[in-house]
């Protein structure tokens, strides 16, 4: 095997089964930083032993393998150590309980032997509960929302600090820091690799949502850069949904997220243009939306409906997207019923932007002077202050009533806001479009 094959193997496998890596060695060893580092290890390993020797029958048995060997390795020399601290108190006369004894669950867990003497690690009914037990953790609310999503992508996206940097335009060591600072952070507060109790777990739910969603956002809207899709994140981002609607089926939530989801993505084929710029909404060829995604948007909200507990935020703006989905046109897009939709999404998780979406459906339902009260609303109130959405917004507006020198203000405070090269490109030709 070439050495470019067997590293394209570790990757791929690594990508796939890495959560579950983490995971299992998490519950081995009872320490999670100890398995993502332990995990990392064999991932390095993996990719000198492979090229050379070629891909192993079981290749995540063999991850999980070499993994728990170097925690074994790991538990012995912390053995020995404690061992030669329990002499040198006993040598200064401190003697007593303590002294000579071994802390519990330092000689590693039983069944430290060979992978086949019985102790069996890799256990399919524990696999789901491991990876969701990572996913609780990884996005624990002791941590910042940063670290939350560096460390996600990190043990349960399997992505590389590298990937994640070029993913945020930062630093490679600025992520590598919030992934370290991360782990410190779950061992100082003693966070217990487990599942959340029910009790805990609704509260908990939140935080793990929060992460995949603004991680497809910053995918399917970047922030900055030269591109206005990274359409990797946000299939990553997908993919964890998927991931979480299996492990917790019975969270509408979950499933509400996961339409949201499929449904946005669904529209990336048409977003942009062969040079890769931006199309609006209604220049957009709705035959190039995936059919496939909405169906699978549809499938998720409507299992989302059933669970008649209520739509929740996420399930709200599925709801919306849907409105999209099915319409076959800008013009005939159910807007009074988005206005609605957006009216239950304040009350629920009010916001500056749920708001200011909710002013575009105004105007697309009412027409632009019903709109911009709304708008200058949340201009007085310093809502969105550096964000170039709200003047974005208020200047098509302003357009549309022909107030052509307020608008071109209001774009020209959005293009000098924006940080996406894409978007500002066009608002640079609204711009030049304006009489």
């Amino acid at each position: 095997m070439s050495g470019a094959t067997g590293r394209e193997a570790v990757a791929a496998v690594w990508r796939i089964e890495s959560a579950r890596i983490v995971g299992a060695l998490a519950r081995y060893t009872g320490d999670f930083a100890l398995a993502e580092d332990l995990a990392q290890e064999a991932l390095a390993e993996a990719l000198v032993t492979w090229p050379r020797d070629g891909v192993p029958g079981n290749p995540a048995g063999w991850l999980l393998t070499v993994g728990r060997r170097r925690a074994i390795d790991a538990f012995r020399r912390r053995a020995v150590r404690d061992d030669r601290y329990a002499a040198l108190a006993r040598g200064l006369g401190e003697g007593g309980a303590a002294a000579g004894a071994v802390p519990a669950g330092s000689a590693g867990p039983a069944g430290t032997g060979d992978p086949a003497d019985g102790d069996v690690l890799w256990d399919p009914d524990r696999i789901d509960d491991d990876v969701l037990a990572l996913m609780f953790i990884s996005c624990h609310p002791v941590l910042s929302r940063e670290a939350r999503v560096a460390l996600t992508l990190r043990v349960v996206g399997g992505l590389t600090s590298d990937e994640i940097a070029r993913a945020f335009l930062v630093a490679t060591a600025t992520v590598q820091a919030r992934i370290t600072r991360a782990k410190k952070t779950l061992g100082a507060a003693r966070v217990p690799f487990e599942v959340p109790p029910a009790a805990e777990r609704a509260g908990r739910l939140g935080s793990v949502l929060n992460v995949i969603y603004v991680v497809f956002t910053e995918g399917a809207s970047a922030s900055s850069g030269a591109e206005l899709i990274r359409a990797e994140l946000a299939g990553e981002a997908q993919r964890l949904a998927r991931v979480l609607a299996r492990l917790m089926p019975g969270e509408p939530e979950v499933h509400g997220l996961l339409a949201l989801l499929e449904l946005t993505a669904a529209r990336f084929p048409a977003r942009t243009g062969p040079d890769g710029e931006p199309v609006l909404l209604e220049r957009q060829d709705r035959g190039r939306w995936d059919r496939a995604a909405i169906g699978r948007g549809h499938a998720a909200l409507a299992r989302a409906v059933r669970a008649g507990r209520g739509l929740g935020p996420y399930g709200l703006q599925a709801a919306i997207a849907e409105c999209h989905a099915v319409a076959p046109s800008v013009e005939a897009t159910d807007w009074d019923r988005i206005v609605v939709l957006y009216e239950a999404l304040g009350r629920l998780a009010p916001s500056p932007v749920v708001e200011l979406n909710r002013a575009v459906a105004v105007s697309m339902a009412r027409g632009p002077a019903a709109a911009l009260p709304i708008v200058d609303g949340l201009a007085a109130a310093g809502a969105l202050a550096e964000s170039h959405l709200l003047p974005t917004v208020r200047g098509e507006l302003l357009t549309r009533l022909g107030r052509g020198g307020e608008a071109r203000a209001e774009l020209e405070r959005a293009a000098r806001l924006c940080g996406n090269e894409r978007e500002r490109t066009v608002l640079e030709r609204k711009i030049a479009a304006l009489p």
